[in-house]
């Protein structure tokens, strides 16, 4: 029964390309255009030095000097100060795919691992900045307040779980190892950079399909939008009707939905992380746990200011 019920999706979705092949090549190609003028040049050269520096052991030698300062904001280990910097600065979903490396070399414990998924895995401040809040809504001057009304509420609940498990996160000591350089860990480096924005380049094109199939739906603009969000946050956005600059109502939607990552994301983190699997349904729960909260900080921000 349960492969029944996968295979009807699957079997929607190819008769979607069949009956629109138009607007499933114009989606597809809007997907992989996005992937390769935004997504590649941005995280490829970091995933390769991310997964050179981890491979190499001269790990330590960075977090050395980055740990007191993450340490200000999220109580990790030493080792897992990195993927708090690669989650929040590089963004989504390096940091996942950094704490799952870091997990698979047996530098983080498995539950601080799992706990950075979940608080670390943000969309970049550039693409906040850029793309949501410059180019989409046109108030770049927002640009602080989308930030902090993002990262806020991973922040307060990574350190209220970290500290939480503590004695998990403590006890987990960096094993002593000569760092080494050589062209076989940079090779291998670059594969398996390349091999995971290759498979995020799949993801965003099989969501951007997605997407235009549901345009298809006969709803309102309100939930189209709603509804190809909660799936894909780039094409949610873009689908938000904005004349010259957006009110309280579309900025907190997509403040929101940026916050929940989407189903792409979901699909993303899920593949990047398969060398340290984590709680599909905690993840989640967080995820929605955390768009609440920023529509509601973002609902206050505007009450108080009477910005908009």
């Amino acid at each position: 029964m349960r492969k029944k019920i996968m295979l009807f999706p699957i079997l929607l979705f190819i008769l979607y390309i069949l009956v629109c092949p138009k607007d499933a090549v114009n989606s597809a190609s809007f997907g992989l255009m996005l992937w390769y003028q935004k997504v590649l040049p941005s995280l490829l050269p970091f995933a390769i030095l991310s997964n050179i520096l981890i491979d190499s052991g001269y790990l330590p030698y960075f977090t050395k000097y980055l740990y007191p300062v993450t340490k200000l904001f999220l109580p990790t280990s030493e080792a897992g100060s990195y993927a708090v910097l690669s989650g929040f600065l590089f963004g989504f979903p390096m940091g996942a795919k950094n704490s799952a490396r870091l997990c698979q070399n047996h530098l983080i414990s498995k539950t601080e691992a799992e706990i950075l998924t979940i608080v670390c895995n943000n969309i970049s401040p550039v693409f906040i900045c850029g793309y949501i809040m410059s180019q989409q809504l046109h108030l770049p001057e927002l640009c602080p307040y989308a930030i902090l009304l993002v990262y806020a509420p991973p922040l307060l609940l990574g350190a209220i779980l970290l500290r939480k498990n503590k004695t998990n996160i403590e006890s987990k000591k960096i094993p002593a190892s000569r760092p080494q350089m050589n062209f076989k860990i940079i090779d291998t480096g670059i594969m398996n950079g390349f091999e995971t924005l290759t498979k995020l380049g799949g993801y965003i094109m099989l969501f951007s399909i997605l997407s235009s199939a549901l345009l298809k739906i006969p709803l309102s603009i309100k939930l189209q939008c709603i509804l190809i969000g909660i799936t894909e946050i780039t094409n949610g956005i873009a689908h938000i009707p904005v004349s010259e600059s957006a009110n309280c109502l579309q900025i907190l939607f997509a403040l929101g939905i940026t916050a929940w990552g989407g189903l792409s994301g979901l699909a993303q983190t899920c593949s990047v992380t398969k060398e340290c699997p984590f709680s599909i349904k905690r993840y989640v729960r967080y995820r929605i746990l955390f768009a609440c909260l920023t529509m509601a900080m973002t609902y206050l921000f505007f009450f108080f200011t009477n910005t908009r």
